[in-house]
């Protein structure tokens, strides 16, 4: 069976006014991601979901008449994970937006379209901290951070999305909502199923509702920045100052990205350079200017040409800023297509078989 077979009609009767489209021009715009694989096509309808039932009744009626559904959040995607089937349905999460903070237990339950600047923002109303930072944080939804394990800038010292998902809402392939996990920082009772579902990118359900551990703030920053003659001796420094301490950021950027960056931003990055280094401290008191010390100290070591650094917040930002930069600057040389390391895709079969066992063992 094909969907092309199939009346999304007969969808748009299951759910509220509005949320199925199927008008062509707005299909069109959710063919692509920002990863603009060229094999992605119109898809044969969209889902703008605004609840759990709404992806309840998608993927339940998709699993009935055998139509692919393709799970997306922003679309900030640069791996390709939602571009658009023909026959399939593009089921977007963007409109499911609330959070609650919780002061009490550092928690925030969030939908997934917020985006990961709004939970930050959220969290901050009430002196707390959501760790996880991609470069794309401000566009980026909290549910396909989940869906892939998202990391950022500062992973190195406080890890990445699975190491603050608490719980999750997540519909399965069949319409079935489950709960994993929950708000208790000590719950180790079960199988882990919280931690096999972040990352999974929507092959194992469809995330509706994720809980977050938040932490206190994190505290002010010095910022050392080192520039090498070649990719070697900028990684002989990393290995150097991994095996001493863990920075609240360590970043590097080759040639080519240096040069895009500066392109973009005119800020007097060093155009010759084959490699260079951001890396923060946000230890307490002297702590800080002791492990920029190491740093500097292991760049120089690894044959730096330059080492700067600084305990201005500003000027800190600004080559934070431009790390960020990185992806969006490289853009505009030409397609850019990221791939992550993922579960084999013979794997793919057996792991989902497993998921249904485990699915209707909980009803």
């Amino acid at each position: 069976m094909t969907s092309h077979s199939v009346d999304p009609s007969t969808l748009a009767e299951q759910l509220p006014a509005g949320v199925l489209v199927t008008d062509p021009d707005i299909l069109a715009g959710y063919r692509h991601d920002r990863a603009f694989d060229p094999d992605a096509a119109v898809p044969l309808a969209l889902v703008r979901a605004t609840s759990t039932a709404d992806v309840q009744t998608t993927l339940r009626w998709a699993h009935e008449n055998r139509v692919p559904v393709v799970p997306r959040g922003a679309g900030t995607s640069l791996s390709g994970g939602s571009g658009g089937l023909a026959d399939g349905i593009v089921l977007s999460t963007e409109k499911m937006r609330d959070i609650k903070i919780d002061p009490a237990t550092r928690t925030a339950v969030a939908q997934p379209g917020l985006l990961n600047a709004e939970v930050k923002a959220a969290a901050a109303e009430h002196d707390l901290w959501y760790p996880p930072d991609p470069s794309s944080f401000e566009i980026c939804s909290i549910g396909g951070n989940a869906a892939t394990n998202a990391g950022g800038l500062c992973c190195v010292k406080y890890g990445v999305t699975s190491d603050y998902v608490l719980g999750l809402e997540v519909v399965l392939a069949d319409g079935t909502a489950v709960r994993l996990g929950g708000p208790r920082l000590k719950d180790v009772a079960g199988l882990s199923l919280t931690k096999l579902f972040v990352g999974s990118e929507g092959t194992l359900g469809v995330i509706t509702e994720v809980t977050l551990r938040l932490i206190p703030p994190q505290p002010p920053a010095s910022t050392m920045v080192a520039t090498f003659g070649s990719v070697e001796a900028a990684a002989d420094a990393v290995i150097a100052i991994t095996a001493t301490l863990r920075p609240a950021m360590l970043e590097f950027m080759d040639r080519t990205t240096i040069n895009a960056v500066e392109d973009a931003l005119r800020m007097d990055l060093d155009r010759g350079a084959e490699a260079m280094l951001i890396a923060r401290s946000d230890a307490p008191g002297v702590a800080a200017a002791h492990e920029i010390e190491v740093m500097v100290r292991a760049c120089r070591d690894a044959g730096a040409h330059d080492v700067f650094d600084t305990s201005d917040p500003d000027e800190g930002d600004a080559f934070a800023a431009a790390r960020r930069m990185a992806i969006p600057a490289v853009e505009r040389l030409g397609s850019l297509l990221l791939e992550d390391v993922g579960v084999p895709l013979p794997m793919l079969p057996t792991l989902v078989a497993g998921v249904a066992e485990i699915a209707t063992a909980m009803r």
